[in-house]
Parts: structure tokens; sequence; C-alpha cells
């Protein structure tokens, strides 16, 4: 199982930026998919979840309404479109897969990305 995490980089606060996180090796429209972030000498932190199932959805409360989490089955990718970001959001955002694991438990994900940079300056 391969996760691809792009789209990161460096933008200024109040800018949005979408990552995606393209999967192979797996039957992507059974798995849940998973974002996460981590800060270094930081655990990593649930960002977003989307089940296999279209529309179910899972947001870490504080970033309710400025992230949506979205997948595209036929594409084999998710996405994590980011709004209104402010510097607090940077960090290494990480995609991540389970075969049915739907809670904000990194430890629970069975697969990972290599991560992406972002940055937001202030």
């Amino acid at each position: 199982v391969q996760l691809q995490a792009s789209g990161g980089g460096l933008v200024q606060a109040g800018d949005s930026l979408r990552l995606s996180c393209a999967a192979s090796g797996l039957t992507f429209s059974s798995y849940v998919m998973g974002w996460f972030r981590q800060t270094p000498g930081k655990e990593r932190e649930f960002v977003a979840s989307i089940s296999w199932r279209v529309g179910s959805t899972n947001y870490a409360d504080s970033l309710k309404g400025r992230f949506t989490i979205s997948r595209d089955n036929a594409k084999n990718t998710v996405y994590l479109q980011m709004s209104s970001l402010k510097p607090e959001d940077t960090a290494v955002y990480y995609c991540a897969a389970d075969r049915v694991y739907t809670g904000r438990n990194s430890r629970e994900f069975d697969y990972w990305g290599q991560g992406t940079q972002v940055t937001v300056s202030s």
C-alpha cells in the first residue's frame, strides 16, 4: 500500500490550500481515509476522516468550518481543502488509511503516507 500526499507549501494567513493523497495497492473505496498533522515535539493530531460511505465525515472540533475532507473513489484520491489558514495550522500533514477504524486515534490507522509540509506565515 502506498499513500502519496501532495499539495503542501508556504502560504500566508487567510489563504486556502488543498492537499491531495493518492492511494495505490488497496481497494480504495473500501477504506476509511484520514488526515492528521504533526509539529515537532508534539503528538500526531487528528484533522479529519471520511468513511467509504461518501458523506460520512469526522472533523477535529477546532477545525470544523475551515477544513473539508472529500474523496474521489474513481481517482483513488482523498483531499483536504483548507481555508482561512492560520499560523497555528503550520505542520506536516499526513494521510492515513484503515479498513474499518473510523475514530481519531492515529495508532489505529494501518497505512500512512510520507507527509507534506504546510507552512502558514503571519
